[in-house]
């Protein structure tokens, strides 16, 4: 056998394919697979693919014979392929193709596709008899309980070539085979690109991580030692700039959820801060904004991770804010609150980490926070002595442990204010004349110690003021309006770099009515 084709010399098709429009869809299928296999090579004859096959694809009327196109493609094929099931012993259409084949090609193979039903049941009556000649027909049972497609396909390309079964079952074998190796090599290459685009996605990602861990240092940077110096410089109104640039950072990530946990830290740190000298700026209404914002933040994180002393300490920080605002307006119910939960989370972080002395600094804040808030009129001054005596405690024993920080002694010095107005609103005015003087000891040592920073010169207003106050309730009035000019001094030099600051006007607008009522009040006493 030569393995090609077995078309006699003149046919136009290699094969007819005779079927029942019942089978259209698997006669469709023979067609397709026949059409495409490659018949292999052998005795110098190059391999050729089982093309062209007919199959009549229209639908035949209800005449009594067949059609012109039908009669020829018969007359031009080579072989003539049976789709047999019950639906064809039905169909007069394929009996007459058969009979019509054999009348016409005699000595050309006749194969039987069956699909359905039990030859008996399934093979048309030509295919069996036919011009006084009784034949048995080549059959691939296409059943799933008979040779299955594939091995079945097998049998028909081996009746239309006359090649032996086992040599084309050997190289469809092969031809699977190459197909797998085939496929793993594609899967290969394809997870060499993957992995090389993988790779370019890591060094990408780690780019991106490198440069979004060198923005978020710089907002560290901007929330801690810009803002120290600045601070220290009394030039805050340069943060509003820093402040919108580092948000913006923040601002491309739309999804905050999507946010690492310590970036949305730092965000609220920033709204925080942000708020802070909006209300230094006299901005209330955005402050408020901003605080509440970053109190959402802290709170959902410090939810997430309840036991970190980081996420316990910034919620501290939201609670503070969140009653400062209706602080500065006296109003205790809206403060107490957000003060009582900034003490209750200092003192938990204490019992976290006892020996840490920035947490002891948070309980020293908080007691002295609710001392101020205690003397709120109408004044609880038994409660706020109290909370006054507990920071004077912790306050006390950082001065003596952090005697170059300058921040722990302007704490002290802060707190040795509170119990100054304690002792006023008490009645003790010699003592809480007392307490001033020391205070104003202190913050003079402090501007000597530290020249360059202006937060003791900005302490020094603020303790002269307290001064003036004391003896202005002593009837010391004279002495009051001295001091009080002291101060007012300072306050116009403090201005002078930073008109906006509405904590130094406000202050300024003090010294001032402390002054006009003292005068009065001097020249009063000199008239009786």
């Amino acid at each position: 056998m030569t393995g090609a084709a077995i078309a006699p010399a003149g046919s136009r098709y290699q094969a007819f394919i005779s079927y029942s429009h019942a089978d259209d869809r698997f006669a469709t299928w023979l067609h397709r697979r026949i059409e495409r296999f490659v018949v292999p090579a052998a005795d110098s004859v190059p391999a050729k693919r089982l093309a062209p096959v007919f199959l009549d694809r229209a639908e035949l009327a209800a005449g009594a014979d067949l059609s012109a196109q039908v009669k020829d493609a018969l007359e031009q094929s080579a072989a003539l392929i049976v789709v047999c099931s019950p639906a064809a012993v039905l169909s007069r259409w394929v009996a007459q193709e058969i009979a019509l084949f054999r009348d016409r090609h005699p000595e050309r193979p006749v194969l039987a596709a069956l699909i359905d039903g039990d030859p008996g049941e399934a093979f048309p009556a030509p295919l069996l008899q036919h011009g006084g000649r009784d034949f048995e027909p080549l059959a691939a049972d296409f059943r799933k309980s008979g040779d299955g497609r594939r091995l079945a396909l097998l049998k028909i390309v081996a009746g239309l070539t006359a090649l032996p079964l086992d040599r084309l079952v050997q190289r469809d074998a092969q031809a699977r085979q190459r197909r797998v190796m085939a496929v793993t090599a594609a899967a290969i290459a394809l997870s060499v690109v993957l992995a090389s685009l993988l790779l370019v996605a890591l060094r990408q990602r780690a780019e991106a991580q490198r440069q979004r861990a060198e923005a978020e240092g710089m907002v560290e940077f901007m929330l801690t030692d810009l803002r120290d110096r600045l601070r220290s410089v009394g030039r805050l109104e340069i943060m509003d700039a820093v402040n919108e640039k580092a948000m913006d950072h923040y601002e491309g990530d739309r999804n905050l959820e999507d946010l690492p946990p310590d970036m949305l830290q730092r965000r609220a740190r920033l709204l925080t801060a942000m708020g802070e000298d909006d209300i230094a700026a006299g901005h209330e209404k955005a402050a408020d904004a901003k605080f509440r914002a970053a109190y959402r933040l802290t709170g959902e994180l410090l939810a997430r991770d309840p036991a970190k002393t980081e996420r316990i300490f910034h919620h501290a920080q939201s609670e503070y804010w969140m009653g400062s605002l209706p602080y500065a307006r006296s109003d205790r119910a809206a403060t107490r609150p957000h003060w009582e939960a900034y003490n209750r989370l200092a003192l938990q972080l204490v019992e976290l980490e006892p020996a840490k002395a920035d947490w002891q600094r948070e309980v020293f804040y908080s007691e002295a926070n609710l001392c101020a808030l205690a003397q709120l009129e109408p004044a609880d001054l038994a409660t706020a002595r109290q909370h006054c005596a507990k920071a004077s405690a912790v306050s006390e024993r950082l001065s003596r442990a952090e005697p170059t920080l300058i921040q722990t002694q302007l704490d002290h010095l802060n707190n040795l204010g509170w119990l100054a107005d304690v002792e006023r609103k008490s009645g003790n005015l010699d003592r809480a004349v007392d307490l001033r003087r020391q205070q104003q000891v202190l913050v003079e040592r402090l501007a000597s110690r530290f020249p360059d920073d202006v937060r003791p010169v900005q302490y020094h207003h603020q303790v002269l003021l307290g001064l003036a106050q004391a003896l202005a309730a002593r009837g010391d009035h004279r002495q009051a309006v001295a001091i009080a000019r002291r101060g007012l001094e300072i306050s116009q030099a403090l201005r002078r770099t930073d008109p906006t600051n509405n904590y130094w006007l406000a202050w300024h607008k003090q010294l001032e009515k402390l002054i006009a009522t003292s005068s009065a009040a001097a020249r009063q006493g000199e008239n009786r």
